[in-house]
């Protein structure tokens, strides 16, 4: 990337990673997101995808480093050499996921999704679901404890937990997975085109309630929820060399 003159430095509320934000500040200066050239995620991968929400709109990329747990979407924590390792480093553009749900009261919400939209039964019965993709009904009834649409960049995530695909971070496809499915028994997902609309219905909502999450903002006792690739929007995400998302996705195949 261009030079790295201005640096704005966010964290997570975590002690280590406000003690890290001290640090760097400290030895790099400090500016505000609207001001920088790029933004520094100090945290772990949910708040590295708080922090792409929160920044969506604003023209600098974002470096994260790994002051979380997991930090698949983090690069390594060091407090030397960072304007180098910023302007050396590789970036990769994504575009999130749109999700509209429409709920049983008769109300809707929209949110977007980096990595995924899930829909989760939130009772005691498995969720009855119908899918339709593209206007065209592909499975009448999924009876399971809930079913999510993935992009490239989240395959790793739920969608891998949930025994998802692992989608090279280029491919124009989305994944379809099942949570624990019941019928059809066998039913291993799908995979779709990036620009696929889908739809999926809640059967018998109000017997089997179902809740609606899109990188953790959730929605409950939703009737139907359509999910569909964002174009417009473009999060640049920034890693060190030789280890940027395509890397981590084809490593984390192979492990």
């Amino acid at each position: 990337m261009p030079a790295a003159r201005n640096i704005a430095f966010l964290a997570s509320d975590t002690a280590l990673a406000q003690e890290a934000k001290a640090t760097l500040e400290a030895r790099y200066g400090a500016h505000p997101p609207e001001e920088a050239d790029v933004i520094v995620a100090l945290g772990g991968d949910g708040f590295m995808l708080s922090t792409l929400h929160a920044t969506q709109d604003l023209p600098a990329p974002v470096y994260g480093m790994n002051r979380g747990t997991v930090g698949f979407l983090m690069n390594e924590y060091g407090e030397d050499g960072l304007i180098a390792r910023l302007e050396d480093a590789e970036e990769a553009v994504i575009n999130p996921l749109k999700m509209n749900a429409e709920c049983v009261d008769g109300t809707t919400a929209d949110a977007l999704a980096i990595n995924e939209v899930s829909l989760l039964r939130a009772g005691p019965q498995a969720a009855k679901l119908r899918i339709f993709v593209d206007g065209k009904l592909r499975m009448d009834e999924l009876v399971c404890d809930g079913a999510l649409v993935s992009t490239p960049a989240g395959s790793t995530a739920y969608n891998y937990s949930a025994h998802g695909p692992i989608l090279p971070i280029g491919a124009d496809v989305l994944a379809m997975t099942a949570v624990a499915a019941f019928r059809p028994r066998r039913w291993r997902g799908a995979l779709l085109p990036k620009g696929a609309l889908v739809r999926i219905e809640v059967v018998e909502a109000a017997k089997r309630p179902v809740m609606a999450d899109a990188d953790s903002r959730s929605v409950k006792e939703v009737a139907a929820v359509e999910i569909r690739s964002e174009p417009e929007i473009e999060h640049r995400i920034l890693f060190d060399p030789g280890h940027g998302l395509e890397e981590r996705l084809l490593r984390e195949q192979f492990q």
